[in-house]
């Protein structure tokens, strides 16, 4: 499988001729451009970095559907109707937890790790304590 880089090797004597890159000016009709999450006409800007590549990557369908249904939903409480694509999400979030770390169980690590210490601390407590009696 290759990378999505591509590593390339320069001499000294390429670096000493200008460079012959030509800069496109920015579009100022571009729709995506300095746009942001909603776009003028209403659609979502997937391009928008408010997203944080959540919109690509293995989950990036799943994200666009559920992010799409809650956008667009009417009913009373927004969203509602989207729990199957909340749901699909979540289910592809889990199979890539390097990707996707779940907020869930860093704090539950944090807890087992105070829990542990404080543990400790007791054990080490109690045993000092037999041990001056």
């Amino acid at each position: 499988m290759l990378g999505k880089d591509k590593i390339i090797f320069v001499t000294k004597e390429d670096h000493e001729t200008p460079s012959s890159a030509e800069l496109v000016a920015d579009d100022p009709n571009d729709p995506y451009e300095d746009q942001g999450l909603i776009l003028p006409n209403g659609d979502i800007n997937w391009n928008c970095p408010c997203l944080g590549g959540m919109a690509s990557g293995p989950c990036g369908e799943q994200f666009k559907s559920a992010f799409s249904c809650f956008h667009y939903s009417t009913e009373e409480i927004k969203g509602s109707d989207c729990v199957d694509q909340f749901r699909a999400m979540q289910e592809c979030m889990q199979k890539y937890p390097d990707l996707y770390p779940q907020e869930d169980d860093d704090e539950e690590k944090e807890e087992q790790s105070k829990d542990l210490e404080t543990t400790s601390v007791e054990a080490a407590v109690a045993r000092e304590e037999k041990g001056s009696s």
